[in-house]
């Protein structure tokens, strides 16, 4: 139950800002939510958020912040626990193309790490500028990534690899697609999220989505591949 309540307040906490600020900046933000509760023959508990938020200050900086969390327990037993934290800072060097600093932190209890951390620098490019229903943006970069083990800490080099691609299937439904990948000296990272999201009311939406992670090396008894599917609301602000 605590753990419940601390990721829905983390959620709400990253949203939530003063009206006066608002108003100052561009601010879009968005609040998704997911649970799942059975009780009977079978006791599981499931619950899964995700915040983000962008503020666009009317400069060339563009700044975005991203929390993801999911908890689960079956009978009384905690099978999953995830909290993974993005922070980005982007200077638009042209009306195309911008510089990108990206900071990570992921912390899952199931993973066999500890955590995992990283800060990469990266250049990045927007296109189909000519098309009004989609956009694409792809871009590469180098950093460094901390992973932490048994209390045990190591860095490596890394190189980012990344693209985002954004469909507007009609007025009332998108297509996203992300992909990354982390090329590091010890450990390759690969993530993937697709979703498709209808509009229910003006500031409501339902979200399907797929999460996958594959890392090459993990700690001895883990699974390189975690798959997250979710049926979500999508609340904007």
């Amino acid at each position: 139950m605590t753990t419940r309540i601390t990721l829905l307040a983390l959620a709400l906490s990253f949203v939530c800002l003063p009206a006066a600020a608002q108003q100052e900046i561009g601010i879009t933000r968005e609040l998704e939510l997911g649970a799942l509760l059975t009780s009977g023959n079978t006791e599981e508990e499931s619950l899964n958020f995700s915040a983000t938020m962008t503020i666009n200050p009317e400069n060339s900086w563009l700044y975005s912040f991203a929390l993801d969390g999911m908890y689960n327990t079956s009978e009384s037993e905690v099978k999953g626990q995830r909290l993974y934290g993005v922070a980005n800072a982007n200077y638009q060097i042209s009306e195309d193309s911008y510089f990108q600093t990206r900071f990570s932190h992921e912390d899952d209890r199931f993973s066999g790490f500890d955590s995992q951390t990283d800060l990469t620098f990266s250049y990045g490019r927007g296109f189909l500028q000519n098309r009004s229903d989609m956009s694409l943006s792809l871009d590469a970069g180098a950093g460094i990534r901390y992973s932490r083990v048994d209390n045990s800490d190591f860095d490596e080099p890394i190189l980012r690899l990344a693209g985002d691609y954004s469909w507007t299937i009609s007025e009332t439904a998108q297509f996203q697609q992300e992909l990354a990948t982390e090329y590091g000296t010890d450990s390759n990272i690969y993530r993937s999220e697709s979703s498709i999201e209808t509009q229910i009311m003006e500031n409501l939406s339902l979200r399907f989505s797929i999460r996958i992670k594959h890392q090459t090396e993990v700690p001895i008894g883990r699974e390189k591949t975690d798959t997250q599917t979710a049926v979500t609301f999508v609340m904007s602000f």
